[in-house]
């Protein structure tokens, strides 16, 4: 009987040394799993923050798109003679409109647009009525807005492009990258079509006696 009774101790070692073989093979493949998964995970992340925050650029500049007809149709009434400026913004928001390719193109064209804008807001310069009319100060302050909802915009993407491609390029997430044919994404870089100005700082010294 004492024979037999150590039959059942010496298989449960066996097989605890069997699952314990198992368990030596199989966990460090599963660790690699669930390391490369998590690497396609952020990169995949990081593509689609990349393009919901182009969405938040491309909802801004439609706003831009619309306020410029309006722009143009108010100096317009109180420029007559300045035709070629106002051709030059038509055309330009025409072809911003139009544009639809990578953001380096697209910013290419906005920048042709924000130079057309600027060259008008130098026009009216000259037309003091003009720079006073209620409706062109609306309009002025609508774009102002506009330009800072763009550029905060900008900035928000410019972010997730840079964390985007650093996933891309660095080690041992470009290797992902490579292999599932992750591009690293395009930044925006366009200018203000308003130029705010510096705040006066008074250094007289106006409260001395």
């Amino acid at each position: 009987m004492t024979g037999i009774e150590t039959v059942p101790g010496i298989l449960g070692f066996a097989e605890f040394g069997l699952l314990a073989g198992c368990l030596c093979f199989f966990l460090p493949i599963l660790v690699i799993v669930l390391i490369v998964v998590g690497m396609y995970n952020s990169l995949v992340s990081g593509r689609n923050h990349v393009r919901e925050s182009w969405s938040g650029i491309d909802t801004e500049l439609k706003r831009r798109y619309d306020l410029i007809p309006n722009l143009v149709e108010t100096v317009r009434g109180y420029a007559k003679h300045e035709r070629e400026v106002l051709e030059r913004v038509t055309e330009a928001r025409t072809r911003a409109v139009a544009s639809t390719g990578s953001p380096a193109s697209q910013a290419q064209d906005e920048n042709a647009l924000v130079g057309a804008l600027k060259q008008l807001f130098a026009v009216v310069e000259g037309y003091p009525d003009l720079k006073a009319s209620q409706n062109f100060l609306a309009l002025q302050h609508q774009l102002t807005e506009t330009e800072d909802r763009i550029q905060a915009a900008r900035r928000f993407y410019n972010a997730n492009v840079r964390d985007y491609n650093n996933r891309c390029q660095m080690f041992p997430t470009n290797l992902m990258a490579g292999m599932f044919k992750f591009e690293p994404a395009e930044f925006f870089e366009i200018e203000s079509a308003v130029e705010r100005e510096a705040p006066q700082v008074d250094l007289g010294g106006t409260g001395q006696g």
